[in-house]
């Protein structure tokens, strides 16, 4: 098994090695990686680098690594985010395929909000014009920024069973879904709170930070939102706060899920304006009741203080294995869904994402 390391100074690559995990290689040295994905059909590792200097690049390597090649990026030419204000690629967040029955389909979420799609595995790119022209983003404005100017599709989920049925998460606006392949979106936000809101119940404007969706109960879909955890288990017709009694903190960027749909885990941070570790204290949060109840996993992580968190998309579950890298640069991994864990490298640069594959 590999673990894949996006950082904000390259890809570092780990390798499971008996009782250890070795460092294996590292590619574009010294540049910032938003994005990482490997298409399971075909096993193609796909990265975005976000350049200071040059922008946005796309690059897919088809020998895990040993070379790549880029594909022109994604472009909003001939595109106003407003009418009258044009803005570039900002950022490229997640990519997804666009399922078995359709080999050449690519789905791309990026910064200012605009989802992308490719029927020739990404040698070209069509914004989904049905989704920017939403009414809900192009007359009624409420789609925005998160921490950031602009909205970004951080999630991207393909129902396994049903191609044409897609979920995305949008930072800020909310959970959107398609049932006929793109050509329609509805939002599925009922039961969200968005406490940042004059109307916190409002259909539009919510802030989920990552979506994950059960792989044996498609109906069953998790969310770590601004504002809570929560889970619907009937496609996202209903949401349900799940974050737990008694003080457990609700804000966090980062969620894994198990393949029943009722374990979970989560790595809680305090607030939006202080985004630190609850108490100082870097740990993670598993429930097996669907959120009933939660218990701490930290055996083997650091003593506080830690002022470190992981973002949205730096945690990750892989049969038994979990893994977790931090802003701070080191990374963490349990062989055992999380009952014990171990420090792999302190020494790297903020985690932007990983992969364990």
């Amino acid at each position: 098994m590999k673990l894949l390391t996006g950082t904000s100074k390259g890809l570092v690559i780990y390798e499971q090695q008996s009782e250890s995990w070795e460092l294996e290689s590292i590619h574009f040295q010294g540049f910032p990686v938003s994005m990482l994905y490997i298409d399971e059909r075909t096993d193609t590792w796909w990265i975005g680098l976000a350049h200071r200097h040059w922008g946005q690049k796309l690059h897919y390597s088809q020998d895990q690594g040993k070379s790549w090649e880029i594909v022109p990026t994604p472009s909003y030419a001939g595109y106003d985010y407003r009418p009258g204000k044009k803005v570039p690629l900002k950022k490229i967040w997640v990519m997804a395929h666009a399922g078995k029955d359709k080999p050449g389909g690519l789905w791309l979420g990026t910064e200012p909000g605009g989802l992308f799609y490719s029927s020739d595995n990404g040698k070209n790119f069509q914004l989904v014009e049905s989704l920017w022209n939403h009414p809900s983003r192009l007359n009624d404005m409420q789609w925005f920024g998160a921490g950031k100017d602009y909205p970004f599709i951080h999630s991207i989920i393909v129902d396994p069973t049903d191609s044409q049925h897609v979920y995305i998460g949008v930072s800020c606006a909310g959970v959107f879904e398609t049932q006929d392949g793109g050509e329609t979106w509805h939002p599925k936000n009922n039961g969200l709170q968005a406490a940042y809101l004059p109307n916190p119940n409002a259909e539009v404007g919510h802030d989920p930070h990552i979506l994950l969706m059960c792989e044996t109960n498609t109906h069953i879909i998790w969310q770590q939102n601004h504002c809570g955890i929560y889970r619907t288990n009937n496609g996202g017709k209903q949401w349900h706060n799940v974050s737990g009694a008694d003080g457990f903190p609700d804000y966090g960027f980062c969620l894994a899920i198990a393949e029943d749909g009722d374990t979970a885990w989560v790595i809680p941070a305090e607030s939006d304006e202080k985004r630190i570790p609850k108490d100082l204290a870097l740990t993670v949060c598993q429930t097996k009741d669907g959120g009933k109840s939660w218990h701490q996993q930290g055996e083997g992580l650091p003593k506080p203080p830690v002022f470190e968190i992981v973002l949205r998309q730096s945690f990750v579950r892989k049969n038994n294995v979990l893994a977790f890298g931090t802003n701070n640069g080191n990374l963490y991994l349990s062989e055992n869904n999380g009952n014990n864990w171990k420090s792999i490298t302190k020494h790297l640069t903020g985690v932007n994402c990983i992969i364990l594959n």
